[in-house]
């Protein structure tokens, strides 16, 4: 039977802060697989995630298939606008989230799992954030839009920069996106739509360069609409879920686990040739250009 065997494999997880977003299932799905498990958090969380996991507030979704909680090898705390501890902001490093940590940029990150572990064999980016998303793109400011792109696509870049050259050959680095890249998402701005689409063809790129360099694969998923911590920010998630699940070809709730079992299949060897692919994981929502549940469809003729 064909399955997925990735045991004596390491996998970093960027941008887990509870269990309920996708990093979460792609962490869960991989471990399932047999994958060691590291953890980025942003470094704000930290304390409150660890917390958490250590009062058993995450134990029922830790839970895999053969009664064995999820383990996470080691969680480090990471602020990925940051490269170098010199780009830090003084009222950052001061701030009373910060304080007490160090070694929270990417390069240091990176450094840090050199030491500990020599290499990894994933990479996974699931990292979004834009302080201004509930703005129409028309008034978001350059501020908001450019911290858009840092924390949600350069981001993604920085990561494979530092962190390529610790994956094996044969390794395989993974975003997530959304199809606000390609098609109007109304109230999904702050510069989060042109992140996506600044993601996906970055997405393209790397699989080139990081194919040359360090003989590794890139992909993205595009996921539908989930509600992560980070997606009830933009306020308006569940009309986005309630939407896709009215006019998708699948009407049924996306649940994490398959988006997590996407993830496992294009990291995997299984998916050896697949690289600066964007699929789509969304019930098929993508494939749709009439909305079904419109009030134009009902009006009298």
């Amino acid at each position: 039977m064909l399955h997925i065997d990735l045991k004596g494999k390491k996998a970093f997880v960027a941008g887990i802060g509870d269990d309920n977003g996708y990093g979460w299932a792609i962490a869960k799905m991989l471990a399932e697989a047999g994958a060691e498990i590291l953890v980025g958090t942003w470094a704000p969380l930290l304390k409150i995630f660890k917390t958490s996991l250590a009062n058993g507030k995450f134990d029922a979704s830790r839970t895999l298939s053969n009664g064995r909680l999820l383990e996470f090898t080691k969680i480090y705390p990471i602020d990925a606008v940051f490269d170098t501890m010199e780009d830090v902001p003084q009222e950052v490093r001061e701030n009373k989230r910060y304080a007490e940590l160090s070694g929270y940029t990417v390069s240091d990150v990176a450094k840090q799992i050199a030491n500990d572990f020599g290499s990894i064999d994933f990479l996974i980016h699931s990292l979004a954030n834009a302080p201004e998303v509930t703005k129409p793109l028309l008034d978001t400011s350059r501020k908001g839009y450019l911290a858009a792109m840092s924390s949600s696509s350069y981001s993604f870049i920085s990561l494979l920069s530092h962190f390529g050259p610790l994956m094996s050959p044969g390794g395989s680095a993974l975003s997530l996106s959304y199809i606000a890249s390609e098609r109007v998402i109304p109230k999904y701005g702050g510069g989060m739509s042109s992140a996506k689409a600044a993601l996906e063809s970055d997405t393209r790129t790397l699989a080139w360069e990081a194919g040359r360099r360090w003989k590794i694969r890139v992909n993205a998923i595009s996921a539908g609409p989930f509600r992560s911590r980070a997606a009830r920010a933009i306020g308006m998630i569940d009309d986005m879920i309630c939407y896709s699940k009215a006019n998708a070809p699948l009407t049924k709730d996306l649940e994490g686990e398959e988006v997590g079992a996407a993830a496992a299949f294009l990291l995997s060897p299984l998916a050896s040739a697949i690289t600066g692919e964007v699929l789509y994981v969304d019930n098929g929502m993508h494939a749709m250009g009439l909305a079904i549940d419109s009030a134009a469809l009902h009006q009298e003729r």
